[in-house]
């Protein structure tokens, strides 16, 4: 990768605000020279945090003054229409702008993808975006989508997703001809609804590497690269995941601790036991892209301390350097002209 990139973030979102996405930023650009951050929000509250953090006067970082936030409740629409100089909105018009190559946002999700598919648009012959990110497998990491952007989806927009997903596992995670799997109840041919039917033969005449249809254990398995599915299933799936993710740790530390004698193990086993919490942390894994816009647009989880919303911009600074929804768009042209999804 080369050249400079310059990322808009939504300063005031989440649950912490400026508290914990200045922190972040900074840390951020400590780590890539090459890295622009234009902080939006509250230019005060911004500015007092970049003190705070020892980065005044750094040139990496710009502050741009908005005048409102969005609520983590407010109802997309509304937003819409009534916070045009939210943060949110200001740090995606920057990108439609040109100024910045991506946003990033710890806000309302509903109305980042809603302010993000107004002003940004969709890709020629994409009908929906679509909420995607990483979560941890045996062999490093599996992409799935979608995780809740769309909840009843058609056929051809799970093909649609299987080849945003395709692109962005190759381009950012350097994985040459991703293996991408449908979400099904079962491998056999017999099994799932017509949806997941259709989407299965619309895939198998695609040009992706399509394994065929994969069941939920197998997205940590290690043997699928790109998992893909409707936002109903996707966020049930990644909700239960987490869940299942806090339950192993709470249970692996609450065992360690009931005595003496299994304290004096977990000092044994401490290097395994840390290298199995970091790996089921949540924070390493931060960061949803909004795969289908004309332009980078990443989505933090809205509780994320400063390790995690870094993560996002991280997400975001790889996603602009590829370049990848030019690289979604000449897919999509590709299978089109195809005829694949006729």
């Amino acid at each position: 990768m080369s050249g400079r990139v310059t990322i808009s973030v939504d300063a005031m979102g989440g649950d912490h605000g400026p508290g914990v996405t200045v922190p972040a930023a900074c840390e951020v650009v400590r780590e890539w020279p090459d890295l622009d951050l234009i902080l939006v929000g509250d230019a005060a509250r911004i500015r007092e945090q970049i003190r705070a953090q020892g980065c005044e006067g750094w040139d990496q970082l710009q502050v741009r003054h908005a005048s409102q936030v969005v609520a983590m409740d407010e109802p997309p629409a509304q937003a819409l229409r009534s916070k045009k100089d939210s943060s949110m909105r200001v740090a995606i018009d920057l990108v439609k702008s040109g100024e910045s190559d991506a946003a990033v946002s710890a806000g309302n999700t509903g109305a980042l993808m809603a302010t993000g598919r107004f002003v940004l648009k969709t890709l020629a012959g994409i009908d929906r975006p679509a909420i995607m990110t990483a979560l941890p497998s045996r062999n490093g990491h599996t992409h799935m989508l979608d995780l809740g952007a769309n909840v009843d989806c058609k056929a051809e927009h799970l093909l649609q997703f299987a080849v945003m997903g395709s692109v962005l596992a190759e381009h950012v995670s350097n994985l040459e001809r991703p293996r991408v799997g449908l979400l099904n109840v079962g491998q056999e041919a017999i099994k799932g609804n017509e949806q997941v039917k259709e989407a299965n033969a619309l895939l198998e005449r695609s040009p992706l590497n399509y394994i065929g249809y994969v069941e939920g254990d197998h997205i940590y398995c290690g043997d699928v690269d790109v998992v893909v599915c409707d936002g109903f299933v996707g966020n049930v799936s990644l909700k239960s995941s987490e869940g299942v993710a806090r339950l192993i740790t709470g249970l692996l530390k609450d065992g360690f601790r009931r005595n003496l004698v299994t304290r004096a193990a977990a000092l044994l086993a401490a290097p395994v036991l840390r290298a199995v919490l970091e790996g089921l942390d949540p924070r390493r894994y931060n960061g949803a892209s909004l795969v289908g816009l004309r332009a980078v647009v990443v989505k933090s989880h809205g509780g994320a301390d400063r390790m995690a919303f870094a993560n996002a911009i991280r997400i975001a600074r790889l996603e602009a350097a590829a370049r990848v929804p030019e690289r979604i768009g000449e897919s999509v042209h590709e299978l089109l002209s195809h005829g694949t999804a006729a």
